[in-house]
């Protein structure tokens, strides 16, 4: 039995790399499956934007870029930086593309990186498209960023974190964007940090062409 136990010991001991990389390995394949990625029709980004209220000296991050629309938008029409971050490869590359063709290479950067380990303290706005799993997951990490900082998310809520304002926004003609769930009909979040716990249950509505 000692015998055994010593064996066991260890070829724990020399597999442990590969134990560990097998672990990461696992935890981005869990990330990439649940972070599905579906496209913000640029209508739902100019309303996030606004609803941000990004002033000069803002550093707006996006976790879970996609083409990175968000932020190259960001840094055109207001002039600030922007960070979009994305574990896909092929996200990355949609991104970095995009932003080359809007030259805002100077104000826009592009990481892929895992959004759960992620650095943003310098984010004064971060925009969110994930699952509310994934938000809840996240709130530890926004919680610290400093008073004040926005976070605006598409679709999905924040665990008990009350928003200071949700948006419902109905938009029209958005070519290439498949809302197999129903009509166009977006919900934005809002919070402030720090944020009260207490949901809030009186949307304002808006309606609008996406222009694309």
């Amino acid at each position: 039995m000692l015998t055994v136990v010593v064996v066991v010991v260890v070829l724990s001991s020399l597999l442990t790399p590969t134990i560990e990389a097998a672990d990461a390995l696992a935890r981005k394949a869990v990330i990439a499956r649940d972070v599905v990625y579906v496209s913000t029709p640029q209508a739902v980004v100019d309303k996030m934007l606004e609803m941000a209220e990004i002033k000069p000296g803002d550093v707006v991050y996006d976790l879970g870029c996609g083409d990175g629309r968000a932020v190259v938008t960001a840094a055109k029409r207001y002039g600030v930086k922007a960070v979009g971050v994305d574990i896909d490869p092929a996200r990355v590359k949609d991104s970095i593309d995009n932003v080359r063709s809007n030259k805002v290479e100077h104000l826009v950067s592009i990481q892929q990186k895992d959004i759960f380990t992620l650095d943003f303290h310098e984010a004064t706005v971060v925009f969110l498209y994930l699952l509310p799993a994934l938000n809840t997951r996240l709130m530890p990490q926004l919680s610290k960023l400093k008073p004040g900082s926005r976070i605006v998310s598409h679709d999905f809520d924040m665990g008990d974190a009350k928003p200071s304002q949700i948006v419902i926004l109905t938009t029209d003609n958005e070519p290439g964007v498949r809302r197999d769930w129903g009509k166009n009909e977006h919900i934005l979040y809002k919070w402030v940090v720090p944020w009260e716990t207490e949901p809030l249950t009186s949307p304002s509505k808006s309606k609008t062409g996406s222009g694309q």
